[in-house]
């Protein structure tokens, strides 16, 4: 896998990478497991607000009213 970026992105990389004294791959690679962690902790409350929003219709309606 190639992975391009801006020059700015690049710069940003690399300070942050640097603060931390890691590489900037290693950076990078941080970068992509929290977002994965992080979009699928999302789309698991996703699910499970539409389960709940299925299995309790009838009583959300009748809040609603």
């Amino acid at each position: 896998m190639t992975l391009r970026l801006t020059d700015d992105e690049q710069a940003a990389l690399r300070q942050r990478a640097e603060a931390e004294g890691i590489s900037m791959q290693e950076a990078a690679r941080r970068a992509v497991r929290e977002y994965v962690a992080r979009t699928a902790h999302r789309d698991r409350v996703a699910e499970a607000a539409s389960r709940i929003m299925t299995v309790h219709a009838d009583a959300i309606e009748r809040l609603g009213q």
